[in-house]
């Protein structure tokens, strides 16, 4: 069978808009059409591919437990999803893990320990979750309720109730709403689809103080900015503030799809037998991959190694836009980086996707407005001048359209 893009109209569903082109092999921060054609990657799969492709230890991992068992299911438990358990309790706050395959139904397990809690402890009346606008927490219908961006939950009829939304990085607006029939604040410790945003110190401390100041929980969505990519492990340890509960997936099983809840033992016992579940959730293939991730990730070399790559990211965007003027902003943290464009450019981030994959650069928009760069945490640094050289020229590309 030859495989086209005009394949993927005639066979899929409608919702995505992929590029025409198609990807088929990939070694590091590198990767190959079918063309032959090299990019570099600084999409990282949308913040997925933390080792870059095929990386040793995972590959390693995933044929080793080929050879074992694949899937058992939750009426049994696999060596591999009790190691990973394990070592994330170990390496954070939380004492419980609960497993899945996505970012989404990492988020919905979150928020339905938070509503079963505090109806068990606080009674009927204390269901109000809080989020922010331009959150994003999946797309069930529930987390993409929650994730404050109406254009991705309107149109499918009656939403989730007793959801409310502040303003981020406004502890005035969250002071507004939350009260004591609060049950839960959920929020991206950095916002990613809302335009790589980070909170300031006062902003999420404050968070935190009207959680216990109201007997709610303080959920962290760590889907994007967990698993070493702001340069900790998560990105809490470098703010000073610890959730009560925390969702992980994306880089988690870097590029396997995997999920994961963390949380205390004193809130896991609300879900007890039968309350919650997942079919494929701790797959041992899924948790030996993840493991090894984990085990790849969580030393000073490779976290170290995070922030000076985000210094070199920020410094080159700077020359770009010395060079150019398209930037208002350059943030982010980690190999989470997000460059704003001015006004003059409004609108149009996703011309410099396409340009950059003309030159051979794999990016990512953030909103209409915002590029994102989401690259491997371990991408080597030829690689890097590289895709930036080759993102120079896209974006002295538009500029002299």
């Amino acid at each position: 069978m030859t495989v086209t893009r005009a394949l993927f109209d005639d066979v899929m569903v409608p919702n995505y808009s992929p590029a025409a082109v198609i990807p088929v092999r990939g070694q590091g921060s590198r990767v190959w059409d079918q063309n032959d054609k090299e990019y570099i990657d600084f999409a990282g799969g949308i913040a997925v591919n933390c080792l870059g492709h095929c990386h040793p230890a995972l590959v390693g991992a995933l044929k080793e437990q080929g050879e074992k068992i694949w899937h058992l299911s939750n009426v049994m438990t696999n060596e591999p999803a009790l190691r990973l358990a394990k070592k994330l309790t170990d390496a954070t706050f939380a004492e419980k893990v609960y497993f899945a395959n996505s970012g989404a139904e990492a988020n919905e397990a979150a928020l339905k320990l938070a509503r079963r809690w505090a109806i068990d402890v606080h009674g009927e009346h204390k269901t109000q979750i809080i989020s922010f606008k331009k959150g994003f927490h999946g797309r069930t219908f529930f987390t993409v309720t929650v994730g404050g961006q109406p254009a991705y939950s309107d149109g499918f009829g009656p939403k989730p109730g007793d959801i409310v939304h502040a303003e981020y990085n406004n502890l005035e607006s969250l002071k507004e709403i939350i009260s004591d029939k609060t049950c839960a604040v959920m929020l991206e410790p950095i916002q990613g689809e809302g335009g790589i945003i980070p909170p300031t110190k006062e902003f999420i401390e404050g968070v935190r103080q009207l959680c216990d100041d109201n007997n709610a929980l303080l959920i962290f969505d760590e889907v994007q900015s967990g698993a070493g990519r702001t340069g900790e492990l998560y990105a809490y340890m470098g703010l000073g503030v610890t959730p009560d509960i925390l969702a992980s997936a994306k880089g988690l099983g870097g590029g396997f799809p995997i999920g994961a809840m963390l949380t205390t033992t004193e809130l896991a016992k609300h879900l007890k037998i039968g309350t919650h579940g997942s079919t494929y959730g701790g797959n041992p293939l899924a948790c030996a991959v993840a493991e090894a991730a984990l085990d790849t990730i969580n030393t000073p070399e490779v976290l170290n190694g995070v922030k000076e790559r985000e210094a070199i990211f920020k410094a080159k965007l700077e020359e770009i836009n010395n060079k150019y003027n398209v930037f208002k902003d350059i943030r982010g943290q980690g190999m989470l980086v997000g460059a704003e464009l001015t006004d003059a450019f409004e609108g149009r981030a996703k011309e410099f996707v396409n340009a950059a994959l003309e030159h051979g650069t794999m990016i990512l928009v953030a909103g209409a407005n915002v590029i994102r760069f989401t690259p491997s945490l371990i991408v080597p640094l030829k690689d890097i001048d590289q895709g930036m050289a080759q993102f120079e020229q896209a974006v002295a590309s538009i500029v002299n359209a």
